[in-house]
């Protein structure tokens, strides 16, 4: 038997290999198709922004919120008997009584007092102001102050009122403007409130979403950056957040003591200045001053002396909350804080720092990645090893 013979391989530089070898290239460097693909995922992606639009902010806010409370809802859903339902509704109304109600109740003041602060102001009658003959009483420099005030009244106190209240009015026309923004930071606190339970609920399954995407998009080094901003949020609202309501809670705490009137309001007041570091002590300040106007010296005094331990308080605590969940300088924090409140209105006072402290902890893990300068220098030969060149 003769041996079958094989069939004659294709020549390497045949008519038909040619041909096929160049409809591969032009289907792998088909310039239209890529443009054409690129274009469309443009497209796509320009119309879900534009549709998601609205609700941005409020999702963003949300899963900061959610991220930073995460270990109380799970310490919560043990305490309801490992309910997950119970847990989700009761922290969606503590947030609800933490972000919503002070924001509406300050609404709803401002609405209730502008118009009577705006007719007053704008009206014929002067404020007359009080001899206060009780700083005679102060110890070494009462006297002082008594003749510098009264020769002030001597010399046209009344005319530095009357140009002063003026722009009393002029502040609360615009507070009463402001009404419309303040309505969209309540609009983006329902969408937040509605997002957090929706997120609450399903923590577990998003959280792997958002690092299996991580995970495809960057791979080890993806994972590691959303896990240091969770971290970062999380230290962001321990730091920020809950020292703004430690001060507020125990300077309202002191006004209603003290006797000031609209001590809920002044608290949350105080909780926004805060939030936007400014400190409890432009509310606090000109509720002692009230005090010792109306002659309580007493009461003016132990505000005083509470006020400077709410003033100080955040020095103490804000560092240490903050550390508890990453190391960031408060100048960032401060950054943010101002620089959110700017860019995005009252919302911007969470998503600020918030912002910045992911970032920098990114490009700082970013840059430990690669030696410190001294190191490389000392792996350089010194100037007194290089060889010089023969004259």
């Amino acid at each position: 038997m003769t041996k079958s013979s094989s069939p004659k391989p294709l020549a390497a530089h045949s008519p038909l290999s040619a041909t096929m070898q160049q409809s591969a290239r032009q289907q792998r460097f088909d310039l239209p198709r890529i443009l054409f693909s690129l274009m469309f995922i443009t497209i796509m992606i320009i119309t879900c922004f534009w549709v998601v639009q609205p609700f941005i902010l409020g999702f963003a806010w949300a899963s900061m919120v959610v991220i930073a409370t995460w270990p109380l809802m799970l310490k919560m859903q043990n305490l309801l008997w490992g309910k997950r339902a119970l847990a989700v509704t009761s922290m969606t109304l503590l947030l609800c009584l933490l972000f919503v109600m002070p924001i509406s109740i300050l609404v709803s003041m401002v609405m209730d007092n502008t118009s009577a602060i705006v007719s007053w102001a704008s009206g014929q009658e002067k404020l007359t102001p009080p001899r206060m003959e009780w700083l005679t009483s102060l110890p070494f420099v009462g006297d002082r102050m008594f003749s510098s005030w009264h020769s002030l009244l001597q010399s046209g106190g009344s005319g530095v009122f009357a140009k002063v209240q003026p722009y009393i009015g002029q502040t609360a026309t615009w507070l009463l403007s402001q009404a419309a923004h303040i309505g969209r930071f309540l609009m983006h606190c329902g969408l937040m409130l509605i997002f957090s339970a929706l997120l609450y609920y399903k923590g577990e399954a998003v959280a792997q979403g958002v690092r299996h995407f991580a995970l495809r998009l960057g791979r080890e080094r993806g994972d590691a950056a959303v896990i240091l901003a969770a971290q970062s949020i999380r230290a962001v609202a321990l730091g920020v957040v809950v020292t703004a309501i430690v001060q507020s809670v125990l300077g309202g705490i002191g006004l209603a003591i003290s006797g000031i009137p609209y001590p809920t309001l002044l608290t949350v007041v105080m909780f926004l200045f805060c939030l936007a570091q400014l400190g409890p002590l432009l509310v606090l300040i000109p509720a002692i001053i009230w005090l010792y106007w109306s002659g309580d010296t007493t009461w003016g005094t132990i505000l005083l002396v509470w006020s400077c331990v709410v003033g100080t308080l955040d020095n103490v605590i804000r560092p240490m909350l903050i550390r508890m969940g990453a190391d960031l300088p408060m100048l960032l924090i401060l950054c943010g804080v101002i620089g959110g409140l700017l860019a995005f209105g009252m919302i911007g006072l969470f998503i600020g720092p918030v912002v910045l402290a992911v970032s920098y902890r990114l490009l700082s893990a970013w840059m430990k990645e690669t030696p410190l300068p001294e190191i490389i220098a000392d792996a350089l030969p010194s100037p007194n090893d290089r060889p010089t060149h023969s004259q």
